[in-house]
Parts: C-alpha cells; structure tokens; sequence
C-alpha cells in the first residue's frame, strides 16, 4: 500500500466502488483527500491542509476516488521461451530461411524488371503523348503520376534488399 494513504481510506473507496457506501457521504466524509503531483500521482488523506499546499496538491471535492490494486506478474526462472513441441528443428528452420530468402529474391528480380519498364516508358521525362493529350496540363499531370510510380517503385526495390540483406545465404 503506498505510504500516506490510510487504511481506513481505502476500505471506504473500496466500498464505494462496491456500491456499499454513498459516493457522496464519501467525499463529504471528516477527512479531506488530496492528489499530490508527482510520479505516480499520489492520493491521500494523511496530510494536513498545509502540508499539501506545500507539496501542491489539490483538494478534492465531491470527486469520487477509486483505487485499484495492481498486481506485478510472475516471472518463472529459467523457463523456456514456449513449450518443447513449438520449437523448431533446425533444418528446418534453415529450409524456411532459404524458401523465404528465394521467394524475397525471386519479387526483387520481377520488382526490378518492372521499374526497368517504368523507366523504359517515362523517357527521362519525356514519355510519348498518348491520345487524348492535346492538353499540356494532362500530360503533366500523367508525367508526374509516373514519376512518383518509379520513385514508390525503388522505395519498394529498397525496401526488399534491406529485407534480404536480413537472410544469410
């Protein structure tokens, strides 16, 4: 229980929250409550008015105070990760790093071909017009939309090597 607060203080919470006791009767009970800045934010009835305004703190009226216990979870020494039948055998796991590194090669080779396209159609910015196009607005329009295509396209080639350089060969 944190220092300060009394016993007496949180079996009253604790019943209010429980629906045993009059929130109101609560708040207008004989002690005064006070939030306390600080981490964590303390709440307590065992200070006096003058304490509290030296520390900061707030009184609280006619607010209903809840206080809920925490609980810190176990933690078992020398406990395995998982159970001994969600481990993996180490070939394969060797055997799902390579079909993933295959399969990440394989998309950066198609990734590749089609930005190479890309590029191939864009003509350093000059693409041809298509029909339609009469209007120089247009075409401006459908040489920027393919500008950003090709920069998305290299993040995306960028993005894949990084991966791969995540797999050993």
């Amino acid at each position: 229980m944190k220092s300060g607060v009394s016993k007496q203080f949180v079996e009253l919470v604790a019943l209010a929250w429980l629906g045993m006791v009059n929130t109101p009767a609560l708040a207008a009970g004989s002690t005064s409550v006070y939030r306390c800045p600080g981490h964590p934010v303390l709440y307590t009835d065992a200070i006096s008015a003058k304490e509290a305004k030296d520390k900061g703190c707030k009184l609280l009226e006619g607010e209903p105070v809840t206080v809920i216990q925490g609980f810190k979870p176990r933690v078992v020494a020398n406990a395995p990760a998982g159970p001994a039948s969600a481990r993996v055998d180490p070939a394969d796991q060797r055997a799902r790093d390579s079909d993933a590194r295959r399969i990440l090669e394989d998309e950066l080779k198609r990734e590749d071909e089609r930005l190479a396209s890309m590029r191939a159609d864009f003509k350093n910015g000059q693409p041809e017009r298509e029909p339609g196009e009469n209007n120089n607005l247009k075409y401006s329009a459908r040489v920027a939309a393919m500008k950003t295509a090709i920069e998305r396209k290299e993040s995306d080639i960028a993005a894949l090597k990084r991966e791969l350089a995540k797999h050993p060969q």
